[in-house]
């Protein structure tokens, strides 16, 4: 009878006995965050990849806010005189103008990520939400200086902070950067399937711009519909709007409590904290879509 031998074992060795899983099964965006050390490469990947080639640099981030401002500048403010109606109405609509572009480049980029990435996608084993992520951190990266930009123009009409517009700055950035990155979530998969969904999303943010308050005011929303406004608060992009406009707009007026009272609505806060979970929401939605296509990703890429 032959004797079966095994390999001894080195004390202390411990043994568990699990399903073999694949590289990328993943936990979903805990998994990204976990994995920070490749997030912060991808992140510089696109930077560099961006501006690779050009003069500029990343100069080439600002050109597109700013001829936006100059365009509805001087259509709204000097064409249709709000400017007259609306106190700083400069700083009115650049707060808008930041917080639009800060989503609208989330959106665009997250929904393009995976297609744009599909090498990466094909041979590497990491979490597929990295890159949805990744283009949402490259459009932070870009907004920071443009918040900086903002603060410097409203510290010379005589801007000083107040604890009320820190939090709502702090609450208006949340609702952006969780509801760009749910959407981009759910486009960027359904984008692997069918690419007509970044035209889709292309055309959805040419809408973003007039459905929040930055090249008008607010108050003319509630003076048109009256109660039925508050459907357009409905909007957590309008409502990240109206946030930064009150940590920034608002004391950069001569008269911040008449800007409140004609400008901001009543109930602001309660709001925003319905679009944040509304928001919350849809990145759930975001997630579970991408992860119950998640397997199919690689095969649809290749084909």
């Amino acid at each position: 009878m032959s004797e079966t031998t095994s390999t001894p074992r080195p004390a202390g060795t411990r043994i568990v006995d699990g399903p073999l899983e694949p590289p990328s099964s993943h936990g979903g965006l805990v998994d990204v965050f976990r994995r920070h050390y490749l997030l912060r490469l991808l992140v510089r990947r696109e930077l560099s990849a961006r501006y690779q080639g050009s003069a500029l640099g990343l100069l080439w981030s600002y050109v597109n806010p700013l001829t936006q401002f100059l365009i509805y500048y001087v259509v709204m403010g000097v064409l249709f005189r709000l400017h007259k109606d609306v106190p700083n109405f400069a700083i009115h609509m650049f707060c808008g103008i930041i917080i639009v572009h800060f989503f609208s480049e989330t959106f665009n980029a997250g929904t393009r990520s995976i297609v744009r990435n599909k090498s990466l996608v094909s041979k590497m084993a990491l979490p597929r939400e990295m890159f949805p992520v990744a283009s949402m951190l490259v459009s932070g990266y870009h907004v920071a200086p443009q918040l900086v930009i903002l603060l410097i123009a409203c510290l010379g009409f005589g801007w000083t902070p107040d604890p009320v517009g820190i939090m709502a700055l702090l609450l208006g950035l949340a609702i952006i950067t969780v509801l760009g990155t749910g959407l981009a979530l759910l486009f960027a998969a359904a984008n692997v399937f069918f690419r007509d969904f970044s035209n889709v999303v292309n055309i959805l943010t040419n809408f973003v711009r007039f459905g929040v308050p930055m090249i008008y005011p607010y108050s003319i929303v509630h003076e048109r519909f009256g109660p039925a406004a508050q459907f357009y608060l409905f909007n957590p992009i309008a409502d990240a709007v109206l946030l930064v406009q009150r940590a920034f707009w608002v004391y950069s007026t001569p008269d911040p409590a008449q800007t409140i009272r004609d400008h901001i609505p009543d109930n602001l806060f309660p709001m925003g904290l319905l679009g944040l979970g509304t928001s919350l929401a849809i990145l759930g939605i975001g997630q579970w879509v991408f992860s119950s296509l998640n397997r199919k990703i690689p095969e649809r890429l290749n084909s």
